[in-house]
């Protein structure tokens, strides 16, 4: 086999199969060019895609030896993304030894770029999707906020009122005779008020448990209002006279 006669022809053909985009970079003592690829999406404006240059350089038995591969210029390659198209490139190889094979590599080396483009589309999708519900999610639980009970609750105002000194002004009051009546107390010390508007404050991030409040129907309370409905000043006048 005449393997020069061969490389020129290859050279040849290429030129006029990738008109305007084979760059002739040595001819001695072998062909040594260059073929730019990419994916079918690549938009040079937008960075959108994928693509890179094959260099290739004959050996002096190609094609019955494998020609030398390079990689340059990549654009939107990941780091094992170069290593992995060599390794394509090298199984093509020896599937088409013994036949002008540049033609079939570049073209592999388009549909890898293809393929690859496809899948970082869908991980960066889905990536996407994936941190739309945990927001969603944060977002539900900051109003979901802490369910309160009777225990949760006296035990926050237990403390509540341990930092603000209530009880100890409460005992101070109570040490000096002057037990206030409730009205009284509330009048004279603002922080017991201030203490339920913290709680209500904090209410936007909690939960009332209704369930305390369901047996309130059963209480037995007597309604004042209805003894006084009752009364007729009327009678009254009548049993004057």
């Amino acid at each position: 086999m005449d393997y020069k006669e061969e490389q020129t022809n290859e050279i040849e053909a290429l030129e006029s199969i990738y008109y305007g985009d084979v760059t002739i970079l040595t001819s001695e003592p072998h062909h040594k060019f260059s073929i730019p690829i990419k994916s079918e999406e690549y938009d040079a404006d937008t960075e959108e895609g994928l693509t890179c240059n094959l260099v290739f350089t004959y050996t002096s038995k190609y094609p019955d030896e494998a020609p030398h591969m390079e990689i340059e210029d990549t654009v939107n390659f990941e780091d094992d993304f170069e290593q992995e198209l060599l390794l394509h490139l090298q199984e093509q190889v020896t599937e088409n030894l013994g036949m002008v094979m540049i033609f079939t590599l570049v073209s592999s080396a388009q549909e890898w770029l293809n393929v690859k483009w496809d899948e970082h589309k869908k991980m960066v999708e889905e990536a996407a999707i994936k941190k739309q519900k945990e927001d969603e999610a944060a977002e539900m639980k900051r109003f979901e906020g802490t369910k309160v009970t009777v225990e949760s609750f006296m035990k926050w105002k237990i403390q509540f009122e341990d930092e603000m000194g209530i009880a100890k002004k409460r005992e101070a009051i109570e040490r000096d005779g002057k037990k206030l009546t409730g009205r009284e107390l509330f009048m004279q010390d603002q922080t017991l008020n201030e203490s339920d508007l913290k709680f209500l404050d904090e209410g936007d991030a909690v939960k009332v448990d209704e369930s305390l409040f369901q047996d309130l129907e059963d209480l037995d309370i007597d309604d004042d209002d209805e003894d006084d409905k009752d009364y007729d000043p009327n009678d009254c006048d009548s049993d004057a006279s």
